[in-house]
């Protein structure tokens, strides 16, 4: 099963950027650890600041993949273009955040996204990310370490 984990803007700078809301690990540093657990599915990572690339990689991905993990970043509350390419796509999208949106500033409460979305999850940090993958492998969540 293939799934497409697609990082948005700033979230390159993950582990270094705002550690009190978005943790001390960087995203690579990561991305072993959900690999390891999850064998079954075959995990791609993309990461891009620019709205047009990421709207690319849905277009390129959103008919052949299983299903796509997407943290948006700040484009979570702006972009109606890539709201409507996830809205476009074929393969079922789950929304993450790292931070509890609803604990943030009033701007950063609102999805333009989430209505196109199969589920959202945020506040959890980098285990936001494992919580959505359960929901592809078919697996109940289990007790998760939390790690931040």
């Amino acid at each position: 099963m293939k799934i497409l984990l697609l990082n948005g803007p700033n979230l390159n700078l993950l582990g270094r950027r705002e550690p009190g809301i978005y943790g001390t690990r960087s995203f690579e540093d990561y991305l072993p650890e959900l690999r390891e657990a999850f064998p079954n599915l075959e995990l791609e990572y993309f990461q891009s600041n620019h709205e047009g690339e990421l709207i690319d990689k849905l277009h390129e991905v959103g008919f052949s993949h299983h299903g796509i993990v997407l943290n948006a970043g700040g484009y979570t509350h702006t972009s109606v273009a890539l709201a409507d390419a996830v809205a476009a796509i074929g393969a079922p999208v789950v929304e993450v955040h790292l931070s509890n949106l609803h604990a943030r500033e009033e701007f950063r409460q609102k999805s333009l996204l989430g209505r196109n979305c199969i589920g959202s999850i945020s506040g959890f940090k980098l285990e936001s990310y494992k919580l959505a993958l359960h929901f592809f492998d078919g697996q109940r969540p289990k007790r998760v370490g939390f790690k931040v």
